[in-house]
C-alpha cells in the first residue's frame, strides 16, 4: 500500500470503533470450527499491532509483518509497553519471505484489498503458501464490491476524535471494483491546525475470483463466512471473512 507514514500516528484514534478482543476471539473460534490449532502464527499487514497483541494474550505463539516502518513502530512500542516479547518484521505481502513456515496465517481489516490488482494477489496468495505448512490455514478478511460501490462509493465521512479531525474522501471507479481514497489529518497545534494527507487505492472482486486466486496458490478447502459471524455472506456483505486451508 501507498501511503499510512501520516496515517499510523492516527490510525488507533480512527479504528478505536474496532473491538479487538472480540475479533480475536471470533478468529480463534474459526479455527476450533475448522478443526485446526493455530501453532505458529503470523500477523499478516499488522499494522499498529492491536490485533497481534490479542492473539498473543489468547496464548498463540504469534509475530507480525507489515510494510510499513511507521505502522511497525508504533506496533513495537504498543507490545514493549504491555510487556509483551513479539516479533515484528517490516515485509511486503507479495513479497513475503519468512524464516520457515508457520501452521496459520491471519490477515485482517481489508488489508488483501490495498494490494494493487489480481496479478498482486495472486503473488501474495502464493507467498502465504509457500510458508504456510500443508494443512495450515489462511484465515482473511475482504471488503466486497458491494461495499465499493454502494458503502464507500463517491461518499465522504468525517471523524472528530481528540486525536485528529479527518476527512475521508472516495472516488468509486466503475467497472473496476477499485475505489480510491484520500485521507485529509488536521490536528491541533496551538492555536493553529497541522494538515496531512494520505491517498491510496482499494480494490474488490468478485467472490469467483478470489476462489480461482486461492485454488492457483494451492488451497483446496475454502470456507466463507459474513463477517463476525458463522452463517456464510450475503449479497450485500460488506466484509467477507475467508478461510482457506492448504493442500496436504
Amino acid at each position: 500500500m501507498a501511503g499510512y507514514s501520516d496515517f499510523s500516528q492516527y490510525y488507533d484514534a480512527l479504528m478505536s470503533g474496532v473491538d479487538y478482543s472480540r475479533r480475536a476471539e471470533y478468529l480463534l473460534a474459526i479455527l476450533e470450527y475448522l478443526g485446526h490449532r493455530p501453532g505458529l502464527a503470523l500477523d499478516l499487514a499488522c499494522g499498529t499491532g492491536s490485533l497481534t497483541l490479542e492473539l498473543y494474550r489468547r496464548g498463540v505463539d504469534v509475530y507480525g509483518v507489515d510494510a510499513s516502518a511507521e505502522m511497525l513502530s508504533q506496533a513495537r512500542e504498543k507490545c514493549m509497553n504491555a510487556g509483551a516479547d513479539i516479533l515484528f518484521l517490516r515485509q511486503r505481502m507479495q513479497d513475503l519471505d519468512l524464516y520457515g513456515t508457520v501452521n496459520t496465517v491471519f490477515c485482517t481489516l481489508d488489508s488483501i484489498n490495498h494490494l494493487q490488482g489480481a496479478d498482486e494477489v495472486r503473488r501474495a496468495f502464493q507467498k502465504v503458501s509457500l510458508f504456510l505448512e500443508p494443512g495450515g490455514y489462511f484465515v482473511f478478511d475482504m471488503n466486497t464490491l458491494y461495499k465499493h460501490e454502494m458503502v464507500l462509493g463517491n461518499h465522504s465521512f468525517v471523524y472528530d476524535t481528540p486525536q485528529v479531525y479527518c476527512v475521508w474522501q472516495n472516488r468509486f471507479i466503475a467497472g473496476t471494483g477499485r475505489v480510491d481514497i484520500s485521507l485529509d489529518f488536521f490536528e491541533r497545534d496551538g492555536k493553529v491546525y497541522r494538515r496531512s494527507r494520505e491517498h491510496f487505492s482499494e480494490f474488490a472482486y468478485p467472490m469467483e475470483q478470489v476462489k480461482a486466486l486461492l485454488r492457483e496458490g494451492g488451497f483446496s478447502k475454502i470456507h466463507m463466512f459474513q463477517e463476525m459471524s458463522m452463517e456464510p455472506p450475503v449479497k450485500d456483505s460488506q466484509r467477507v471473512v475467508i478461510a482457506a486451508g492448504k493442500e496436504g
